[in-house]
């Protein structure tokens, strides 16, 4: 065989075996549309669809018009809701990081926020390609939800680890699904105390443990062992882990909201309060 055709080959080979990587986009659940209901855009229905179709893919799932939704491809949001009132963000600051689509953003809008920043780093965009085969430009669901709802939120392209070159204060910090992922974890909660207003707090949902409670506060997880195909859940924390790591940044005040599983995975939810 040519060399050519040896080259030709090995494409084709290569590009079989990206093909069976692929996973298809799985559809929005109930459980997603009753949260996203919460911020129900009531946009008229041709600008919905125009809306819901200009997007390849979507993480959040929104509720744009009667009817219609975004095909979100996140699941079991609705426990994160408890902590999500309108007595948390009326008046307050609020800064949103790993943003995506912005439906926490939104959100605190919604419900009275006076000013929200959303940062992402809009990696997001290579686990979608590897994941799903699918060319996402970073932000575009952000945008497209900003223009529906005439939004005043200020949206950023940021690393959260680099929040302080904002240069402002914040009442409240949301930090969802993204403590896990970084493989410095006490950097980005000192990353975000630096910027909490005396007496803000982190809103903070990550992965949990299923450690006993004298066990060692923290599990290392190797690439690929929590998610298939996915490379960057590094930890899981218990209640004490997530104390520990208030204490290492100065915000000693940490309550644990909650604890669960979510298809198998377990969750905890907490609250990480800066001195007043």
């Amino acid at each position: 065989m040519s060399c050519e055709r040896q080259a030709g080959a090995d494409a084709l080979a290569a590009s079989a075996i990206a093909a069976e990587r692929i996973e298809p986009i799985p559809e929005t659940s109930d459980a997603e549309r009753v949260v996203a209901d919460v911020v129900a855009i009531g946009a008229p229905a041709a600008d919905a669809e125009r809306v819901r179709d200009s997007v390849p893919l979507w993480f959040h799932t929104f509720a744009l018009a009667p009817g219609v939704y975004t095909p979100g491809i996140a699941r079991d949001h609705g426990y994160r809701l408890a902590v999500l009132g309108a007595d948390r963000f009326a008046g307050r600051s609020v800064l949103d990081v790993g943003a995506f689509d912005g439906f926490y953003s939104f959100l605190a809008e919604v419900r009275g926020a006076r000013r929200v920043v959303a940062v992402d780093n809009e990696q997001y965009v290579d686990w979608v390609r590897a994941r799903f085969g699918v060319t996402l430009t970073g932000g575009v669901g952000f945008r497209a939800i900003a223009g529906l709802l005439g939004s005043r939120v200020e949206y950023r392209r940021m690393d959260a680890l680099d929040v302080r070159e904002l240069g402002e204060r914040f009442d409240v910090a949301l930090c969802f699904g993204i403590l896990h992922r970084v493989t410095d974890p006490t950097a980005l909660l000192r990353a975000l105390a630096d910027v909490l207003a005396p007496g803000g707090e982190i809103v903070l949902e990550t992965y949990g443990s299923r450690l006993a409670a004298d066990s060692p506060p923290f599990e290392a997880h190797e690439p690929g062992d929590v998610y298939a195909r996915d490379d960057f859940v590094h930890w899981g924390f218990s209640p004490e882990g997530l104390r520990r790591l208030g204490r290492i940044v100065g915000l000693d005040d940490v309550e644990v909201v909650d604890q669960l599983e979510i298809d198998g995975h377990p969750r905890i939810l907490a609250l990480l309060r800066a001195p007043a």
